[in-house]
């Protein structure tokens, strides 16, 4: 696993590591006030700060990886704090980057290593397999629920910066809260316009590996549970060409690249590319 603190970056290489501080890259951090056109430029999600004020950026595939993460640890039962956990661990290993290298033999989302029994490499690649690992071992940390973030991520990770979990934290935490559907439209995302085209089955059938064999088709469900998986939606939108994600009275669209009113949206509904 990785051995240094490090800002998060779109990391481009997979030869190489890039320096902790690049100014052409894209740094998570609070935002205050972006206009819309300045959103346009570059596909973008944001997650409301715990706060809401101002909001935390991340890229489609960063979003889409937070996504997975949260969704596992809802299926395994052990509730939000484990998911800012995971989400922070995530933060500061890989940046939520599904990354192919790292220290030693360390890869994946939570830079795992073959050689410290996490699996194969190719299971460690994939990220629900590598969430649910993460998750199977934070279970077993003597009363991890009552820990601070920094301290059970350490008790799971054994870091050699044990204190550099903390700084992701409240990012952590606001993605949490959008993604477990805490906060109604909790995440936007601006995209490019979809080009090719996709289906319901092949949306249910990847909703169902990451929320549950139930995911989208509930005919009754809670507000949370819409919310959840709205917001799933919402940060897979680029790799599954939606249009438009709805929910709760609140449409995401493609065009609009954020949460609008819509008073007939009521369960989530989806348009497709």
């Amino acid at each position: 696993m990785r051995r240094s603190q490090r800002t998060l970056v779109h990391v481009s290489s997979p030869r190489r590591r890039l320096p902790a501080l690049l100014a052409t890259a894209l740094v998570l951090l609070a935002l205050s006030g972006c206009g819309a056109g300045k959103q346009a430029l570059v596909p973008t999600c944001r997650a409301v700060t715990p706060t809401g004020i101002g909001s935390y950026a991340v890229t489609p595939g960063q979003a889409a990886n937070a996504a997975t993460i949260a969704a596992v640890g809802r299926r395994s039962g052990l509730g939000d704090h484990a998911i800012t956990i995971a989400l922070a661990t995530a933060l500061q290993e890989s940046g939520l980057n599904n990354l192919t290298y790292g220290d030693r033999d360390s890869v994946g989302l939570f830079q795992q290593r073959p050689s410290q029994g996490w699996g194969t490499r190719e299971r460690i690649l994939e990220p629900r397999l590598a969430s649910a690992a993460f998750y199977e071992r934070l279970r077993k940390v003597p009363g991890w629920a009552s820990l601070p973030v920094t301290e059970a991520a350490q008790a799971v990770q054994h870091s050699a910066a044990p204190a550099a979990y903390a700084q992701w934290e409240d990012p952590a935490r606001a993605l949490a809260r959008a993604f477990t559907g805490q906060i109604p439209a909790g995440l936007s995302c601006t995209i490019a316009t979809p080009k090719a085209a996709t289906s319901g089955p092949a949306v249910l059938r990847s909703a169902a590996l990451d929320l549950g064999p139930n995911a989208l088709q509930h005919p009754r469900s809670t507000a949370a549970t819409d919310w959840s998986e709205a917001t799933w939606l919402v940060a897979h939108a680029q790799d599954l060409s939606l249009r438009t994600v709805s929910t709760r009275g609140q449409s995401w669209t493609v065009t609009a690249g954020r949460w609008q009113p819509d008073p007939a949206a009521r369960t989530v509904g989806i348009t497709f590319g």
